[in-house]
């Protein structure tokens, strides 16, 4: 699909071009959503710029990721994907800025694009160019990457508090386990793509900031991407924070996991050597041999009963004695 977005009055229309024969001269963005190859051919011959390939964007060279060529400059950033659902991936998309035109090329649909349209159709700068719109977007990705590390952070904590301080019995705590494992090894991974993004999106703002030395860039756009830089920087350490919390809580669970595990094989060794004793005396008296006087006694029955009860408590008294249970 192949968007074209024009400054209209205060605000910016986006239309959907089927016919690739001309792009408005007064058009700020152009949005390639799974371009087609005959699509990518037409945009390198409307905007004169190369157009990289899926296979181009996925290089993990940052020679291959930032560049520039014949005056434009190419950055490919690693964004989110599906953040909300439990299968949370990334995709490569490639920003493009010449001319005072912004080309984006992408594959999926990452949130601070729809957020992005949704605000600058709303209201935009009379005089917009590709740099602010590039600079919209930036700026929607790190909130974005923002928002979920602050959701998942207190997802964590929830996590945490289930471990350490569960509101159930102890009954049926080995499918809550269960559960929670799951919940961590998701948190763990939705944090590493999170982390990967900023990485990426670091690069880009570094990448940014030192091209715009030789460009007329505003005074205000220079600043807003100093703190880019800066937001990207602490969101960065705060994603190294949730992983290292995420690896502590794992390895709490795996620790509570093990202690259940041990407590469950204490019962079952306790109940094995309190029960011996009485076996021992039941075995005795069922061998069945002539010369055993207990045999025709009368209240032989109930004396082995009572017998192999005192066999039984006597060991019970003495690991409860010993604080073994």
């Amino acid at each position: 699909m192949f968007s074209v977005f024009v400054p209209s009055d205060s605000s910016l229309k986006k239309a959907i071009v089927d016919d690739l024969g001309a792009v408005p001269d007064h058009a700020v963005w152009v949005d390639l959503v799974n371009p087609t190859a005959a699509e990518d051919k037409a945009v390198e011959r409307l905007l004169g710029i190369a157009i990289p390939t899926r296979e181009d964007m996925q290089e993990i060279e940052i020679s291959s990721r930032l560049y520039i060529e014949n005056g434009a400059r190419y950055m490919t950033a690693t964004l989110m994907c599906h953040s909300d659902t439990d299968m949370p991936r990334t995709t490569a998309v490639t920003f493009i800025l010449g001319d005072h035109r912004l080309v984006t090329v992408r594959y999926d649909q990452p949130k601070p694009f729809a957020l992005v349209e949704a605000k600058l159709a709303r209201s935009c700068a009379p005089a917009i160019t590709g740099e602010m719109v590039l600079m919209e977007l930036l700026d929607a990705v790190i909130d974005r990457c923002a928002d979920i590390l602050e959701r998942c952070g207190m997802e964590i904590d929830q996590v945490s508090h289930d471990i350490f301080e569960p509101e159930s019995e102890r009954h049926g705590h080995a499918k809550q386990y269960s559960q929670i494992l799951i919940s961590i090894g998701r948190k763990g991974d939705l944090t590493s793509k999170v982390r990967e993004s900023l990485v990426s999106i670091g690069r880009v703002v570094t990448f940014l900031s030192a091209v715009v030395e030789g460009v007329k860039w505003s005074k205000d756009m220079r600043e807003q991407l100093k703190t880019m830089q800066r937001d990207v920087a602490s969101l960065t350490d705060h994603a190294s924070y949730l992983s290292s919390k995420i690896t502590f809580v794992l390895d709490a669970m795996l620790g509570v996991v093990n202690l259940e595990q041990n407590n469950i094989i204490k019962l079952f060794s306790v109940m094995a050597v309190v029960l011996m004793p009485p076996t021992l005396i039941a075995s005795i008296y069922g061998m069945n041999f002539k010369s055993m006087p207990e045999l025709e006694w009368a209240h032989g029955y109930p004396f082995a009963l009572v017998l192999m009860v005192i066999a039984a408590v006597v060991p019970y008294w003495i690991f409860k004695w010993k604080k073994w249970l």
